[in-house]
């Protein structure tokens, strides 16, 4: 039986998922809804499907599940909205910019026994599993450093700057969720350093267009992340992983794999323009991944945990950049009666 879908936010995002789920033969998108009607009636009449109110969409019987993609200040009552409604809920990150708020929305969840996924699409890109499947199968050893590099092909607007919580939450996040996941596991100290040197209004809107960051864990493991709002060459996305045994890589991805010889040299295409085209397939295979977590009734991954502790990085980098130092991340989360951070 097919999930029948809503989706709450007809903008950039929400026009991927919606692109997503009207693939998918498991899926049906039965409504949308946005603030700006144009938005939401343009994108109902592309997939044949009702332009209602959020609130229709939360309360409908016919809804199944959710998608949001509304501004981030949102997302945490519209989750709690939800799970108390019975919907199983997906969720673009982050579940909000405020850790505490987080934790109280994740509670809300756990009560209600609602399924809930954070939209991290890296970890269901082709390459990025296939990397993940190398270091499962023991062929490059013990992980010992992971290099991920995250560039965007261009800044966006001030206004968004100024809405986003930051390059660290806005953009690292991704990159601090993929490190977890290729790390296997958690993040002890947070090293970060930032700069204004793409534009210099990003600086004036308190923000930081250029990043670097490192990640230790207990046992000693690292992960090194660059970030920057500006790859004059396209859109910027490898990562690499270092063991005992090897080496295992993603390089960058082209719309078209080919490279052409001549007099001149060796050239190859250049490289996607944004995220909308390099992770078209990941956007498939996470609504894949949470439409088999709807119908199993099985724990949804990532979960609203992944989206807590990325979130709590992303503070700790932020306090490393303010304070010049290494940052715990148990300053950040407090410890867990287990000793645990989480």
């Amino acid at each position: 039986m097919s999930v029948r879908f809503g989706l709450l936010g007809a903008g950039r995002i929400g026009k991927v998922h919606a692109k997503a789920i009207f693939a998918n033969p498991a899926a049906q998108l039965v409504a949308v809804a946005d603030a700006i009607g144009k938005a939401a009636t343009d994108l109902a009449a592309q997939y044949g499907c009702a332009v209602r109110s959020a609130e229709d969409i939360v309360s409908g019987d016919d809804i199944d599940a959710v998608v949001i993609c509304t501004p981030t200040d949102t997302h945490a009552d519209l989750i709690e909205q939800l799970s108390r409604a019975g919907k199983a809920i997906f969720c673009e990150k982050p579940i909000d910019l405020n850790l505490g708020r987080v934790k109280q929305c994740l509670a809300v969840v756990d009560a209600e026994g609602a399924t809930l996924m954070v939209g991290f699409n890296r970890r269901f890109d082709p390459h990025f599993m296939a990397v993940k499947q190398v270091i499962e199968n023991g062929e490059i050893g013990a992980i010992e450093m992971v290099t991920i590099v995250s560039r965007d092909p261009g800044a966006p607007s001030v206004d968004y700057i100024k809405r986003s919580g930051g390059i660290f939450r806005d953009m690292t996040i991704h990159d601090f969720d993929m490190a977890r996941f290729l790390l296997d596991e958690e993040i002890d100290t947070v090293t970060a350093q930032a700069s204004v040197l793409v534009d210099p209004a990003i600086g004036e809107a308190g923000d930081f267009d250029s990043a670097s960051v490192m990640l230790s864990t207990a046992s000693g493991r690292h992960a090194t992340i660059s970030n920057s709002r500006r790859a004059s060459y396209g859109y910027d996305q490898r990562i690499e992983v270092h063991g005992s045994k090897g080496a295992v890589s993603a390089e960058n991805q082209r719309p078209v794999s080919i490279e052409v010889a001549n007099g001149s040299g060796y050239t190859r295409p250049p490289l996607h323009d944004f995220f909308m085209t390099r992770y078209t397939e990941a956007y498939a295979h996470e609504i894949s991944a949470f439409i088999d977590a709807v119908q199993s009734k099985a724990p949804a991954q990532p979960s609203g945990i992944d989206g807590l502790v990325a979130l709590a990085l992303a503070d700790a980098a932020l306090i490393s950049v303010r304070d010049g130092r290494a940052v715990k991340v148990s300053e950040v989360t407090g410890p867990l009666a287990d000793g645990s951070v989480f």
